[in-house]
Order: structure tokens, then sequence, then C-alpha cells
């Protein structure tokens, strides 16, 4: 666990527990409003979660070489990530905004 510094690795720790946190105060968020279109912008923020983790457990074990598909199934998920979020984008564009009186 050496490979990066304590302030880094609560900079990288910090950034998925907040992200997991997003994920769920979204999700609330569909709920409260009604609008199912913001719960898919909670599923659309998954294959980043699972980015960061994979980066995560690369760091973890000291960039280990028989790791190093981890970096490969990061920059996967990141694309995928990149892809899901703008479709879950898209959908709350295009849902009905609530009306007012």
């Amino acid at each position: 666990m050496h490979v990066l510094s304590l302030p880094t690795w609560i900079i990288h720790t910090s950034s998925v527990v907040e992200w997991m946190l997003a994920i769920w105060l979204i999700w609330i968020y569909s709920e409260v409003s009604q609008n199912l279109a913001w719960r898919a912008l909670s599923f659309g923020m998954l294959p980043a979660l699972v980015s960061a983790m994979c980066a995560c457990t690369w760091h973890f074990f000291d960039n280990a070489p028989d790791l190093a598909w981890l970096v490969t199934v990061q920059a996967a998920m990141t694309v995928v990530g990149n892809v899901t979020l703008c479709l879950a984008a898209w959908w709350i564009w295009r849902s009905p905004s609530p009306e007012t009186d």
C-alpha cells in the first residue's frame, strides 16, 4: 500500500464514499419526486463506481502486475459509465417536468 501517499489514499477513498452517497441520494430524490428518470441516473453512476473501485484495488495491492487487468476493466467501466451517464441525463432532460401552479 506504499504506492500512494496517505493524503492521496484519503482522496481516493473519500471520492468512492462520496460517489456511493450521491448514488443513494439521487435514488431517494427519484422516490420523493416520483420521477423514475432520476433512478436511471443512479444506475448510470454504477459503472463509474466500479471503475473507481478497480483503481483503488490495484493501488491497494501496489500496482501488482498480476492485477494489471484491473486497469483494462477500469478503462472499460469509465467508457461504459460515460455512456450510461449521458443516456441518463438525456432521459432526465426528456422526462416531463413537474407542473407548476
